[in-house]
């Protein structure tokens, strides 16, 4: 029911920055939490961060920790995702989710994914 769109992927320098957003459009208001995942040629899409929009809490993976943030403009509805000192393992196609709170959990639980955008770092 909710629709997400990525854009802002590119190719970009060992070393370098990338800006990447997500727009959300349908039933948005309803996700409690947004997520950020990533998925190179030949392996399992990984999880890169989240950010639970009660709470505030923005979850990072260490592979990622401290280069990238995530944050989120509710008046766009839009969720963006920083990324600095990029590495050439970061190269994939980075897919934007949305979701509710698991209450067990108390991780996200997907609902809606976007098609993803191709982020390449070239060193």
């Amino acid at each position: 029911q909710v629709q997400l769109v990525e854009s802002g992927g590119g190719s970009v320098q060992a070393g370098g920055s990338l800006d990447i957003s997500c727009a959300a459009s349908g039933y948005s208001d309803r996700s409690t939490c947004m997520s950020w995942f990533r998925q190179s040629p030949g392996k399992t899409r990984t999880w890169v961060g989240s950010l639970y929009l009660g709470s505030g809490s923005k979850p990072y993976a260490d592979s990622v920790k401290g280069r990238f943030t995530i944050s989120h403009d509710a008046a766009k509805n839009t969720l963006y995702l920083q990324m600095t000192n990029l590495k050439p393992e970061d190269t994939a196609m980075y897919y934007c989710a949305a979701g509710v709170t698991d209450t067990d959990t108390r991780r996200c639980r997907i609902d809606s994914w976007g098609r993803g955008t191709q982020v390449t770092v070239v060193s």
